[in-house]
């Protein structure tokens, strides 16, 4: 949290020289960011912790001596800092970056690169959202949901993809949604209606962030390809640095993809995702505003409630960075506010309800 002039002190942590020297540069050309420190590596920042105490931290994963990971856990232990974990495009290596969002990291930057002026604007823009973001960020440990019987006893039926009542159920998230995701989705039941997921992520990270719900949820979950179909039991989750739109096929909901300019300063854009999911899924969708900065959601989730949908703000308690859900509250575009905990058994109650009308109670 920021000190009470409003400045965001940030200590960096990266072996290299030229990402410490750029990941400054980017950082204090903000008024109100300072950065206090840099280190080569975590013994280093160890040292520096001893006489500065930073608001936020970027932190490379793979370092010589001790390996970022292993440091996130230890400072989560002792001392807990907002976390930003800074990382270059290596396929292999984002498995180990999701997990550091699983030990208490708050978000994912990719590190800086050459690249076109709009590339290197929005890479810009990206690093600072995501450290002022990290700066609001409650630090604390999530207790996992553990009451898949309670959504069982929420289901009651199924219904046939042909029909029209065919329900879909759009999730949008920023900092902190990783874990508010895993939570939520690993106590989802295997037929529950189709999901649609944008979480605010880098381009390479979102495949392993799919792929790691995918073991540990009872639904099918991936990173969406275009013209992919929303199957019960399935979910979908925007690549990075793609929008994603829900379409219909005949009796087949399917999902689109595009590049395109940022919207509400992201790409993937969760309004981008909601407006689709209004237009075409109407009154048979649900919508679920995560933690998150920003107020990105809050315009398409008011678009699907005023379409008939049920949607879904999480409330200022469990949520990380309470902005998304603030926002699309105070719009009037949340019918109900809930605990992180509560989320997984209202969904299925209000995905298993014959018709999703709007409602002028909100709590």
């Amino acid at each position: 949290m920021a000190d009470a002039d409003g400045i965001i002190r940030v200590l960096i942590i990266d072996d290299s020289a030229v990402v410490r020297q750029t990941l400054s540069e980017i950082l204090e050309s903000d008024t109100l960011i300072e950065v206090v420190g840099t280190a080569s590596d975590p013994y280093r920042a160890v040292e520096k912790l001893r006489t500065v105490k930073p608001d936020v931290i970027t932190l490379d994963v793979e370092m010589p001596r001790m390996d970022g990971l292993t440091f996130l856990r230890k400072l989560m232990a002792q001392a807990p800092i907002p976390v930003v974990i800074c990382s270059s495009l290596t396929g292999a290596g984002t498995d180990t970056q999701i997990r550091a969002l699983e030990y208490g990291a708050v978000d994912i930057i990719t590190k800086p690169v050459l690249g076109t002026r709009q590339f290197l604007e929005e890479s810009r823009m990206r690093i600072l959202d995501a450290v002022k973001g990290a700066a609001r960020a409650r630090i604390r440990r999530q207790k996992s949901v553990s009451a898949p019987t309670v959504v069982q006893r929420a289901l009651q039926s199924t219904q046939s993809l042909s029909e029209t009542t065919e329900k879909v159920i759009a999730i949008g998230a920023s900092t902190g949604g990783t874990e508010a995701i895993r939570i939520l989705l690993s106590s989802l039941p295997e037929d529950c209606p189709g999901i649609l997921i944008v979480q605010h992520m880098p381009e390479g990270f979102t495949r392993s962030f799919a792929e790691r719900l995918n073991t540990l949820c009872r639904i099918n979950v991936k990173e969406a390809e275009d013209g992919d179909s929303l199957l019960r039991g399935h979910a979908l989750i925007a690549p990075g640095n793609r929008h994603m739109r829900l379409r219909r096929s005949g009796a087949r909901y399917v999902v689109g993809l595009e590049d395109g300019p940022l919207v509400s300063r992201h790409r993937p854009s969760v309004n981008v995702l909601f407006r689709s999911v209004a237009r075409y899924a109407g009154a048979n969708a649900i919508g679920v505003i995560l933690t998150g900065m920003g107020s990105d959601g809050s315009e398409g989730l008011l678009e699907m409630r005023e379409a008939g949908a049920y949607t879904i703000g999480q409330d200022e308690d469990s949520s990380v960075v309470y902005g998304m859900p603030r926002e699309a509250w105070a719009q009037g575009a949340v019918v109900v506010q809930a605990g992180l905990s509560e989320l997984p058994a209202l969904v299925m109650r209000m995905s298993n309800a014959s018709a999703l009308t709007p409602t002028k109670n909100r709590t």
